[in-house]
Order: structure tokens, then C-alpha cells, then sequence
């Protein structure tokens, strides 16, 4: 379901560093996150989404999730702008 999401997105935040930042401006609707990245990647922005009251939204593959943004590289974090 999520995937889906992330392929019909317009517009994409993808990797942590930029989901953080785009959180600190309060430009995001939700947050996708891949189970199976490392905890010290992922913990920040679980932390400052539930902060700010942005949905979460688990996945369970980097690799899918990296895919499902049109990247050839695995993605931790993912979100989708208002």
C-alpha cells in the first residue's frame, strides 16, 4: 500500500537527511520509513515526526522503497510533501 503511495507521489522527499529537514519546515504530510534500516539512520526522524504529529508509515524494504522513489539506491526514509 505504501509503495503505491510513493509511486503515485508528485512530489518526493527521499532519503533521512532531507526528510528531517523538510520536517523542520513543516512541509510534510507523512513519513515512510523502512523496517529494515538501521535504527542510528531512521531514529531522528521517527523522533521529530511523532514530534510534529506526521503520520508514520513502515515499510519493510529499503531496497523497495529506494525503487518505488525511481532511485537506483536503497532509501530509509521517505516523504511525501503537502
Amino acid at each position: 500500500m505504501s509503495y503505491e503511495k510513493v509511486l503515485q507521489a508528485d512530489d518526493l522527499i527521499i532519503g533521512t537527511k532531507q526528510t528531517l529537514k523538510a520536517l523542520d519546515e513543516g512541509i510534510v504530510s507523512e513519513v515512510i520509513i523502512a523496517i529494515d534500516a538501521e535504527y542510528r539512520v531512521i531514529y531522528k526522524v521517527e523522533a521529530l515526526a511523532k514530534t510534529k504529529n506526521i503520520p508514520l508509515v513502515y515499510v519493510d524494504s529499503m531496497k523497495k522503497l529506494g525503487k518505488a522513489c525511481g532511485i537506483e539506491v536503497s532509501a530509509a526514509a521517505v516523504a511525501l510533501k503537502k
